[in-house]
C-alpha cells in the first residue's frame, strides 16, 4: 500500500459513542493532531468508545488515547483482541505523569545539610584510606620488597613538570608586569619607587607563586590524572590490573603523587623566576629602574627562608593535588556521567585544598623569613 493510500485517522462521536477508525500511529496522526485533540476534548466523559475499526495502532496513538481517557481504561470500551497488549502495558506503568514537586518542610535544609556532611564525612573515610595504602606501599618498596615503577615516575615527571613549564611561565610573566604595572602606580605617587622589590619579591617567591603555579596544575594535570584513573575505571583497565595481581597503587596513584610532588617545587620556582622578571622589565620602564639595582636589591629584600618557604608550600601542593586527584579517579563509576561530575570535583576540591593549606602555612609562618618585624 502506497504511503498516501493509509487509513487516515478519524473519530466520530453523537455525544453516546466515540467511534476510531484507520492508523493511529504517529506518522498518520501527525498532520491532523491538532485537529484530533479538539475533537477528544469535546467527547464526553460518560461516552463509549469502539476501536474496532482501528487498523494501526502505535504506542503514540494509544498514549494520546490513554491520557484522553485519565490514564484508565474507560467503563464502556470495545477493543480488538490485537490491541489489548498495548493497553495492558500501559496501565502495567501505571501513572506515568511527572510528580509535582513536593513543597518546601522546615526539616529538609536541616536533612540537606546532613547528606553533604555524611558525603563529606564518605570522601574524608576514603581519602585517609588512600593515604594509609600509600604509606603501606612505601614501606613495601623500601624493604626491598617491590620494584619500584621508575618509568612510569618518570614518564608522570615529564607530563606534569616539562610540559607545564610554557604555560606556568607564560602566565607567570603576565602577572608580575601586572603586579609592577599596578604597584608602580601607586609607589609613585609616594616617591617610593625603590619599595617595587619588596612588594614583587615577597608577593611572589613567598606567596603568589606557589599559589598560582598550583592552581594552573590543579587545572592541567590534575583534571588530567583524574580523568585519565576514570577512563581506566570505565574501561575496566583497573580491575584487569587487580586481577593480575598487580596493585593499582604502586602503579596508578604512586608513580603520580611522587612525581607530582617532585615537580611543583621546581615549577614553583620556575614560575616565580619568570613573575619576577616580568616585574623587573616593567618596573625598568614604567620606573625607569635599571636592572642592576632590581637584582642587587632582591636578595636583600626577600630573605632565603623565602625561597625554601616557597618550595615547601610547592611541594605539599603538588602532594595534595595529586592525592585530590587519584581519590576521585579511583571513585569514577563505570559511566561517563560519573567522569565528567568527578573530574569537575577534582578540579574544585583541589584548588580550595591549595587555598586552605596555604592560609594554615601563612599563620605557621607568619615570623619566618620577613626583613622587616
Amino acid at each position: 500500500m502506497a504511503p498516501d493510500a493509509r487509513p487516515q485517522p478519524a473519530l466520530c462521536h453523537d455525544g453516546a459513542t466515540a467511534t476510531l477508525s484507520g492508523d493511529w500511529t504517529l506518522r498518520s496522526l501527525s498532520p491532523v493532531l491538532a485537529a484530533l485533540r479538539r475533537q477528544l476534548a469535546d467527547v464526553p466523559d460518560s461516552a463509549a468508545w469502539d476501536l474496532s475499526a482501528v487498523t494501526r495502532l502505535d504506542s503514540f496513538g494509544a498514549l494520546l488515547l490513554w491520557r484522553r481517557w485519565g490514564r484508565r481504561r474507560p467503563v464502556a470500551l470495545r477493543l480488538p483482541p490485537a490491541l489489548e497488549s498495548i493497553f495492558q502495558r500501559l496501565a502495567a506503568l501505571g501513572d506515568a505523569s511527572v510528580p509535582a514537586e513536593a513543597p518546601y518542610r522546615f526539616l529538609d535544609a536541616t536533612a540537606h545539610l546532613g547528606g553533604l556532611l555524611i558525603g563529606f564525612g564518605r570522601h574524608f573515610v576514603a581519602f585517609v584510606a588512600l593515604v594509609g595504602q600509600l604509606l603501606l606501599d612505601l614501606v613495601y618498596l623500601f624493604r626491598g620488597r617491590g620494584r619500584w615503577p621508575w618509568l612510569e615516575m618518570s614518564a608522570n615527571f615529564f607530563k606534569v613538570g616539562v610540559k607545564a613549564m610554557p604555560v606556568t611561565g607564560l602566565v607567570g610573566f603576565l602577572i608580575g608586569v601586572v603586579m609592577s604595572y599596578l604597584s608602580a602606580l601607586q609607589l609613585r605617587a609616594f616617591g617610593a619607587d625603590v619599595f617595587i622589590v619588596n612588594i614583587l619579591g615577597l608577593g611572589i617567591v613567598r606567596e603568589l607563586g606557589p599559589v598560582l603555579v598550583s592552581v594552573l596544575v590543579a587545572g592541567r594535570s590534575g583534571s588530567a590524572m583524574t580523568a585519565q584513573l576514570g577512563v581506566m575505571r570505565v574501561t575496566e583497565e583497573v580491575d584487569a590490573l587487580t586481577t593480575m595481581g598487580i596493585s593499582r597503587y604502586v602503579r596508578l596513584v604512586l608513580p603520580k603523587v611522587v612525581a607530582l610532588t617532585l615537580a611543583m617545587p621546581l615549577l614553583t620556582l620556575w614560575g616565580s623566576a619568570v613573575a619576577i622578571f616580568g616585574g623587573m622589565v616593567s618596573a625598568n620602564l614604567q620606573l625607569d629602574m635599571s636592572y642592576d639595582y632590581f637584582l642587587n636589591a632582591l636578595p636583600k629584600a626577600v630573605p632565603l627562608a623565602n625561597v625554601v618557604l616557597g618550595l615547601a608550600k610547592g611541594a605539599v601542593f603538588g602532594l595534595m593535588i595529586a592525592l585530590v586527584a587519584c581519590h576521585f579517579g579511583l571513585r569514577v563509576k563505570p559511566n561517563t556521567e560519573s567522569l565528567s561530575a568527578n573530574t569537575t570535583a577534582s578540579v574544585v576540591t583541589s584548588i580550595t585544598v591549595v587555598i586552605l593549606v596555604d592560609a594554615v602555612f601563612a599563620v605557621a609562618t607568619r615570623g619566618i623569613g620577613l626583613p622587616y618585624r
